[in-house]
C-alpha cells in the first residue's frame, strides 16, 4: 500500500506549505476540511469562520468526532490507488484513531507547530501574500477569528491528541525554507533515502 502522510497543526502553523513540498514530490493532495467548504458553497453561504464552524460541528454531531476521517476515506482510498497521499488538516483524536486503524503503519502523521502570536500574524497576512484564493487553501483570518478557531479546535475537536502522537514534528518558527528543509528530511526518512 502507498504511504498516507497526514498533516496536523493549528491554523497558520504551515500545514499547507508542508503539503506543497510533498505535492512537489508526487504525492496526491486531499484536504480534510474541503468537505466543510463544499457544504458552505452548496448552502450559498460566505466562506467565513462563523458559517463554517456550525457546519463542522453539524458533521461531527451526525457522524461523530471522527467525521472528517469517515467522510474523506473514499477520497483517500481513491488517491492511494494512484500513489502516495498527503492529507492536509487532520483534526481530531477520533479521526487519528480511525485512520490509524484503517491504514496502520502506512499512516504517517506530521505535526506542524508555530506559536499563536506568529500564526495569527501569518493568517492576517495571507490575503496580501496569496491574494484571492479560489480553492481557499490559503485563507486569511483576523487575530480574533484565529483565536476563536484555535479554541474551538482544541475544545470541540480533540486536536491535541494527534499533535501529541505525531510521528514527526516540524517546528515552523523561522523562515519558510527552514520548514521546507525539515519536510525534506522527513520525506527522505519515510522513503528510506540516505
Amino acid at each position: 500500500m502507498n504511504k498516507f502522510v497526514a498533516l496536523v497543526g493549528m491554523p497558520g502553523a504551515g500545514k499547507s506549505e508542508v503539503a506543497d513540498q510533498f505535492i512537489k514530490k508526487g504525492y496526491r493532495y486531499v484536504r480534510f476540511g474541503q468537505i466543510t467548504l463544499d457544504e458552505v458553497k452548496k448552502r450559498g453561504l460566505e466562506p467565513i469562520e462563523e458559517n463554517e464552524r456550525p457546519i463542522r460541528e453539524e458533521f461531527r454531531k451526525k457522524y461523530g468526532p471522527g467525521a472528517f476521517a469517515i467522510l474523506n476515506i473514499p477520497k483517500f482510498d481513491e488517491a492511494l490507488k494512484k500513489g502516495d497521499v498527503v492529507g492536509d488538516g487532520l483534526y481530531s483524536w477520533s479521526e487519528y484513531k480511525i485512520l490509524k486503524d484503517k491504514y496502520g503503519k502506512n499512516l504517517i502523521v506530521i505535526a506542524v507547530y508555530a506559536p499563536p502570536k506568529l500564526r495569527y500574524e501569518r493568517l492576517a497576512a495571507r490575503a496580501a501574500r496569496h491574494g484571492v484564493d479560489p480553492k481557499m487553501k490559503y485563507r486569511s483570518f483576523t487575530p480574533e477569528e484565529a483565536k476563536a478557531r484555535d479554541f474551538a479546535e482544541i475544545e470541540n475537536s480533540e486536536k491535541g491528541g494527534p499533535i501529541a502522537m505525531a510521528d514527526y514534528t516540524i517546528l515552523n518558527t523561522g523562515i519558510i525554507e527552514d520548514a521546507y528543509a525539515q519536510a525534506e528530511d522527513i520525506f527522505k526518512k519515510i522513503n528510506n533515502i540516505a
